[in-house]
């Protein structure tokens, strides 16, 4: 299973998904900072299959229909940043669904994943990434679980891994650095977080109009 995960930046890089679709096959594309209102039903041979609606700026999902069936599908609203109460830029960070894999008879669980931005505290982040994983599990109990994204956590990440460890998961950084618009702030805030799936890589693809580069995973069931 091959799926993307990309940052638009503001929907600055949405014109890039059909060539990023067509070059990379992928089977799940899982998209942030997108104009809900301005994406197409179809990239490709990959459907739509939700988008969030509580704000212009959100995430999206799109699902190879000839490969999977669309279970259900959930939008997670998570605690807030102090930058969120006061811009409001998001509401839900999550978007989850439960997909049924044709081929191989299984159910897993697969979602876009965004942050709160880097004027917030670490600690709100992996408290965040915790809420997300658990909301996400009520799609399905003890289905295989992955979740992939914008984590805008640039340092300290051991914490995280810890964090994440400890809930269950494993987490798995990209083989390079995701996000490039500030040198300070350059490194891996892109990457994926899974329980019941064998992460065989993370690889950074190359940057388009985005601060953010895309990634592309390759999964498969344990």
């Amino acid at each position: 299973m091959k799926v993307i995960s990309y940052n638009l930046q503001k929907h600055r890089a949405a014109g890039e998904l059909v060539a990023l679709a067509s070059a990379h096959d992928p089977d799940i594309l899982c998209l942030q900072e997108c104009d809900v209102a301005d994406l197409p039903d179809r990239i490709g041979d990959l459907a739509l299959a939700d988008a969030t609606q509580g704000n212009r700026l959100g995430l999206a999902m799109f699902y190879r229909e000839s490969a999977f069936h669309l279970q259900g599908i959930r939008t997670i609203e998570l605690k807030k940043s102090l930058h969120d109460r006061i811009a409001k830029p998001a509401h839900e960070r999550v978007l989850g669904a439960r997909l049924r894999d044709i081929d191989a008879g299984r159910e897993f669980i697969a979602a876009s994943f965004h942050a709160a931005p880097l004027t917030a505290l670490n600690s709100l982040r992996r408290h965040q990434i915790r809420a997300a994983l658990t909301e996400l599990a009520t799609l399905g109990d003890r289905l295989p679980q992955l979740m992939v994204g914008d984590y805008n956590y640039p340092v300290f990440k051991e914490n995280l891994g810890k964090t994440v460890r400890e809930h269950g998961y494993a987490l798995t950084m990209s083989d390079d650095h995701t996000y490039t618009r500030y040198r300070v702030f350059r490194g891996h805030y892109d990457f994926a977080t899974s329980v019941g799936f064998e992460i065989e890589r993370v690889t950074t693809l190359p940057q388009g109009l985005s601060d953010h580069r895309p990634i592309l995973v390759t999964a498969r069931f344990d």
